[in-house]
């Protein structure tokens, strides 16, 4: 980074000091993590929000119409429009899922985010993530932080921190997908566009695809319905249909309770009414620390006790790095494996 544009840079740090140590918002994770879907990020494309639904067809339309190799090259994204000269060697990601998109385009990022709830690098990108510095959290931004990496390129997502994103595209050129979670697959080809790494994405998508397809297929056709239970501190959900693992369970055609048919993030429910979470088959994963949730008085209640998939043996704890947090194909394809390991006999 040239001088000047250092000097650029901590102007606008100075200037949003404050800021820097508010909250940075939060969605499947970030809504996981701060209680709230939105934060300093768009609360229009947060759950509820107008604009949620239509997220994966909009992320969609962005990308870049530069050729493979070529640069300069310009991608569009949640925010409007970023150059890239070169071929980005530093780049930056600002959660898990932009963390899993360029680790499995074999690129090793500078700097990094992490959920409150998981404060290091994931247990299944730890071989190939290489060190990347802490540069806050996703609900936490640390700009000063980002600034002394010198970075030339930002991962990130509308959702998170809109409010910021000035303040990052003054370090960095910074490229932002609309949300995390359901529009997962959307948001890998948008990050590997601005690395330049769009075929091999493709590649991967569709091999996770296939290896969907496949699980469903030795599954059978009297395939069991799955429920979706997920311990946090400030509530316990069911998560449904517009979600990472609502996506990944589709892709294998696993049938869904009712309550959890919904076009939404997830529903919520209580410790009182745990037989809601009834299914052939619950899996359940914990955010941050157990006794930090509801997860023992929701367990001690009669009704979880009598629910069908607890008395067959079904209710199984799972990963919840990959099958919640994960957000990108590497965790993706890690779920298939679970689900296999659990259903395929």
């Amino acid at each position: 980074m040239s001088p000047r544009r250092r000097g650029t840079a901590a102007i606008a740090l100075s200037a949003v000091a404050a800021l820097a140590l508010a909250a940075c918002g939060s969605a499947d994770s970030g809504k996981d993590s701060a209680g709230k879907d939105g934060g300093n990020g768009s609360k229009a494309v947060a759950q509820g929000g107008k604009d949620f639904g239509k997220a994966g067809t909009e992320t969609a339309k962005l990308g870049t119409d530069a050729a493979p190799g070529q640069f300069p090259r310009t991608v569009r994204h949640a925010l409007g429009t970023t150059e890239l000269k070169q071929r980005p060697q530093r780049v930056v990601v600002l959660d898990v899922g932009e963390l899993d998109n360029v680790v499995s385009l074999g690129i090793k990022p500078v700097g990094y985010a992490p959920t409150e709830g998981s404060q290091g690098i994931p247990d299944y990108l730890k071989k190939d993530a290489g060190d990347p510095k802490n540069v806050g959290t996703v609900n936490n931004l640390n700009l000063e932080a980002i600034n002394e990496l010198h970075p030339d390129l930002i991962l990130g997502s509308k959702l998170r921190a809109e409010k910021v994103y000035k303040e990052l595209s003054k370090i960095a050129p910074t490229v932002f997908s609309i949300r995390p979670g359901f529009t997962w697959k959307e948001n890998y080809l948008l990050n590997a566009a601005a690395v330049d790494k769009q075929a091999e994405a493709r590649q991967k998508l569709a091999a996770y695809e296939d290896k969907a397809k496949k699980l469903g297929q030795d599954i059978g056709p009297d395939k069991p319905t799955v429920s979706m239970l997920r311990y946090m501190p400030q509530f316990t959900r069911l998560y449904a249909q517009q979600s990472f693992i609502g996506t990944v369970l589709k892709d294998v055609g696993l049938p869904r309770p009712k309550n959890q048919q919904a076009d939404e993030l997830a529903v919520q429910i209580s410790p009182e009414n745990i037989d809601k979470a009834d299914a052939d088959w619950i899996f359940t994963g914990v955010y941050g620390a157990p006794d930090k949730t509801k997860r023992d008085s929701a367990q001690d209640n009669p009704l979880w006790k009598n629910l069908k998939a607890v008395k067959d043996g079904h209710a199984k704890d799972v990963t919840d790095e990959t099958w919640y947090l994960g957000l990108g194909v590497t965790a993706a394809d890690s779920v298939l494996d679970d689900l296999r390991g659990f259903l395929v006999k």
